[in-house]
């Protein structure tokens, strides 16, 4: 039978026919049965009574009750339906449940379009063209075990981070469909994490797209030549050729794409998703990873939110941002600030996220970023992570080796000291250093009489009294 193209009344009475006739195939509907999707108010009347009268005593309403609550007459079961006619049923009333369903979008959105509210426009288009019947009925548990278990394993989605012990905390690595969440404090390194998980990834071949609503192309450009080339950020420039050898060498070997693209602040997660449409179109090549720097610069498409709502805010754009990495089937990571009170801390939880709880409850992993100038001379990160989905990584740490002079982050080799040894033990060097300063080999005492009179027991205690209660502070600070 060909497709209905006109839904009068008659056809509406042939739905109403079938759904009082088998009860399987009203309870397959019901969900996305409206009463408004009826044109005729007798009609819309039976769908109602259907619904309260299914709800209330779980059994559908007779033919008698019908007419006697509703008025509709001339209402029939339908004799001798069968498979095929079912199939027919279910197939053209769930295109005409969406058909009406993006009619009423339309119908109602001329206020919003007036307001130039398109982006509720556009969400309540895409949950119309969306609406249908459930087909998948998810993962029969007790059949084939060893096919369920092996299809774990061999997850195409989960793709590695590029630091083994990130990977060992999240049981293989990031999940194509999810959002990570880097959380740091200002000047921390959360852009650097992000530019060095768009390298770990371009060097296992992936294309990665990396969004940035804060630094320019130029300057991220610059330190992932850096990265890449191993030379220092402020001698990308001295060296232009040799630079240039090792980013083509690197692409040559590794097929990774990797594409900068700066967007404005207060861009929204359409101006992402259409910028991505784009590029596949013009490139030919899927997008595997959008890196967003970051998320807290990002406003909501939904819903108009003041910027000084960050809770609602950043609940909005989590959501928005993570519905882009399951439509796009992507990994998706991005950033977000630490608030004031995690100034006073070395060890982070959720509230600790700036804006509050909301975008921890939408991301499916949050890893907070934990630094100090010591650490960083020492060459030492140190990221905890704060909540895991798909691991049970929470409250656990992770150290990892910086390069302050390629910027790059790596594994800690085995038997390197972790953030904490390896800070203490340049803090002490720099300590002995100074004492050294500050305490030359003694002088002749005909010398040392001429340059100054004797000093006091006081005065000779003052220096290393200083010294020892600056080492014990240090050491007290990195301790708590």
């Amino acid at each position: 039978m060909s497709e209905i193209k006109d839904y009068t009344k008659d056809i509406e009475d042939l739905f109403i026919q079938f759904l009082i006739t088998d009860p399987e195939l009203y309870i397959r509907c019901k969900g996305i049965t409206q009463p408004q999707y009826f044109n005729n108010d007798e009609n819309q009347a039976v769908v109602r009574f259907l619904d309260e009268h299914s709800n209330d005593h779980t059994t559908l309403p007779t033919i008698a009750q019908i007419k006697a609550v509703t008025g509709k007459k001339g209402l029939e079961k339908l004799d001798d339906i069968n498979e095929s006619h079912s199939d027919w049923f279910l197939k053209e009333y769930e295109t005409f449940v969406r058909h009406k369903a993006i009619e009423a979008v339309i119908l109602n959105s001329v206020d919003l379009v007036k307001d130039h509210r398109y982006g509720e426009v556009e969400k309540a288009v895409k949950e119309a063209v969306q609406i249908g019947l459930v087909k998948n009925l998810g993962t029969d548990y007790f059949h084939d075990p060893v096919s369920r278990l092996e299809a774990i394993k061999n997850n195409s989605g989960m793709i590695s981070t590029g630091w083994r012990d990130v990977d060992n905390k999240l049981y293989g690595g990031l999940n194509r469909g999810e959002i990570c969440i880097f959380a740091g404090q200002s000047g921390a390194g959360k852009s650097l994490f992000l530019q060095n998980m768009g390298v770990n990834w371009a060097q296992l071949g992936l294309n990665v797209v990396y969004i940035t609503l804060e630094l320019s192309e130029n300057l991220c450009g610059m330190r992932l030549d850096a990265m890449i080339a191993g030379v220092e950020t402020r001698g990308v420039l001295k060296d232009v050729e040799n630079v240039a050898m090792k980013v083509k060498n690197f692409y040559r070997k590794y097929k990774g794409d990797l594409r900068l693209k700066q967007l404005p602040n207060g861009c929204t997660a359409n101006d992402i998703r259409a910028y991505v449409k784009e590029l596949e179109v013009q490139t030919g090549r899927k997008v595997d990873a959008i890196l967003v720097d970051y998320l807290d610069l990002m406003m909501p498409v939904s819903a108009r939110v003041s910027p000084s709502d960050q809770f609602i805010k950043d609940k909005f754009v989590s959501e928005e941002l993570r519905n882009v990495a399951v439509e796009l089937n992507i990994l998706l990571v991005t950033a977000s600030q630490l608030n004031r009170g995690s100034y006073e801390e070395v060890e982070f939880d959720p509230s600790h996220i700036a804006g509050g709880i909301s975008k921890v409850n939408t991301a499916d992993n949050v890893i907070g970023i934990f630094t100090s100038q010591a650490m960083r001379e020492s060459g030492r990160y140190q990221i905890q992570f704060m909540k895991t989905r798909s691991s049970s990584g929470v409250g656990s740490r992770v150290d990892l080796a910086f390069s302050p002079v390629t910027l790059r982050i790596y594994d800690l080799e085995e038997g390197e000291d972790d953030a904490i040894t390896s800070s203490t033990k340049n803090v002490m060097s720099q300590l002995r250093q100074s004492n050294v300063v500050n305490n030359p080999a003694p002088k002749s005492p005909a010398m040392s009489n001429k340059s100054k009179a004797p000093s006091s027991a006081s005065d000779k205690g003052e220096g290393v009294g200083q010294r020892t209660t600056q080492l014990r502070n240090m050491l007290k600070n990195m301790e708590k």
